[in-house]
């Protein structure tokens, strides 16, 4: 299947600059640089592969404002959001730089009869498949442990990201990564399908919709290969109780207009509690109302910037249509813009629980509201989903939000605040969100070989 990568400015649905997509012969030799690469990366020390690592970071670092330029023109991201993803990504990898050695240190098995440890070595090159939302940040979250590790990385990017794709590959090459350790390939679906395929490649990492994923897991199945899988969800953000309902609305609100609505761990559904509803609601309705589009290099609090594409954000008018026909009240927003790819923030509540409106995720600035009369309903409606990546509950008795919180079906479960995010904590989900984890201790190991070194006596 083809693809046209590109650069697209939703601000105007103008193509800016069009990419060439990779030959067949581009992509064998791409292949053959990674397992050449390997055999180099892989030989240098855990110390020496933290040194390029470390380096990479600093020039993430340097060059943030030129790379955020480059990026918010092709997905529309706010330029402050877009430095502040550089940097936290620069932080990410700079933490298994530092704290790769540990991670990967042997670990020691008592054995009366001999000497056994478990190794952590390298497994080979890994393919990993990326999406535009995070252009920066979900490249560092898996490139970071793995090129420490000593694997080496095959990096297809979303197709509107060419050019952020392509600045990270120089950046790695001006870090001292040897040539072929870091690839950036503008690969078609059939392409990736053959790179997965391939002997040489031990692995392969997707970060995007379910779809995508099941079709990678398959292909990699077939194949016999590793797979981390990151596929989104419909978060639930529960409120339970509050001091002050306004700054409680406020809070998610905000929370959910990060990056424009598109982001996997946002708090897709806001579950609120009967006798503070009807206050909440209309706080959010009104901050919704109050709401006026921009571009991302004139972005302020109380604008809101495009979403990715213009087909985002006529799939996202799409999908509002069909929940107000199964009996939802759109409340505010929801709104298509004549150019570009803006929709107006919305509010959106009553959706019937059961449809199919109820399962799906709304990628993009809509908050869904539900309402609920006891802890037991708000906890059902909470698990009633398809996915289970995080989630999050807020109340000022502690002991009454983590009881709540050890009964949420999800990867990451948050009290009192809308998501624990930093480099050392673990991203991942369970059900149709994946399996797998990133970041954190667990990032470093996934793909690599737990390898039993035995010494008999």
């Amino acid at each position: 299947m083809s693809l046209e990568y590109r650069v697209q400015n939703p601000v105007t649905d103008e193509v800016i600059e069009r990419f060439d997509t990779a030959s067949d012969q581009d992509i064998q030799n791409t292949i053959a640089k990674a397992a050449a690469a390997y055999d180099e990366w892989s030989a240098l020390t855990l110390a020496q592969r933290g040194d390029a690592l470390r380096r990479l970071a600093e020039l993430m670092r340097e060059k943030k404002e030129e790379l955020a330029k480059a990026s918010c023109i092709e997905m529309g991201k706010p330029l402050a959001e877009m430095i502040e993803e550089i940097e936290f990504s620069a932080d990410i990898i700079q933490y298994y730089a530092d704290n790769g050695e540990t991670f990967a240190a042997e670990q020691t098995i008592p054995t009366p009869d001999g000497d056994a440890v478990i190794r952590r070595l390298p497994i080979g090159p890994l393919v990993g498949i990326m999406p535009w939302n995070f252009p920066y940040y979900q490249v560092a979250r898996f490139i970071g442990p793995n090129l420490m590790l000593g694997n080496t990385i095959i990096l297809k990017h979303a197709e509107i990201c060419p050019r952020s794709a392509r600045a990270v590959e120089k950046l790695a090459l001006e870090a001292g990564l040897p040539e072929g350790a870091y690839n950036n390939v503008y690969a078609n679906h059939d392409q990736v399908a053959d790179i997965i395929a391939d002997d040489r490649v031990q692995g392969v990492s997707l970060t995007g919709s379910e779809r995508a994923g099941s079709a990678v897991a398959a292909q990699a199945g077939t194949h016999l290969k590793k797979v981390v899988l990151e596929l989104g969800g419909t978060d639930p953000y529960v409120v339970l109780d509050t001091d002050d309902v306004a700054a409680a609305a406020k809070q998610a609100w905000e929370t959910r207009m990060v990056n424009t609505g598109q982001a996997c761990n946002s708090d897709k559904r806001i579950i609120v509690m009967d006798d503070i509803y009807d206050e909440f609601v209309a706080e959010l309705v009104s901050l919704a109302e109050g709401m006026t589009p921009t571009t991302w290099d004139n972005f302020t609090p109380g604008t809101y910037c495009p979403l990715s594409s213009r087909s985002a954000a006529e799939t996202l008018r799409g999908q509002l249509e069909d929940a107000v026909a199964a009996g939802a009240t759109l409340r505010v927003g929801g709104e298509l813009a004549e150019n570009g790819a803006y929709l107006s923030p919305a509010v959106i509540t009553d959706i019937p629980r059961g449809s199919e409106s109820f399962y799906q995720e709304f990628f993009g600035p809509v908050a869904e509201v539900y309402r609920a009369s006891s802890d037991e309903e708000a906890l059902e409606l909470a698990n009633d989903s398809r996915y289970g990546l995080g989630g999050a509950v807020f109340s000022t008795d502690e002991a009454r939000a983590r009881a709540f919180a050890d009964k949420m079906q999800v990867g990451m479960a948050n009290v009192n605040t809308p998501a624990g995010e930093a480099a050392e904590l673990p991203f991942g989900g369970v059900k149709r969100s994946g399996y797998g984890r990133e970041l954190g201790p667990l990032g470093m190991d996934e793909f690599v070989n737990k390898q039993l070194y035995y010494v008999s006596h």
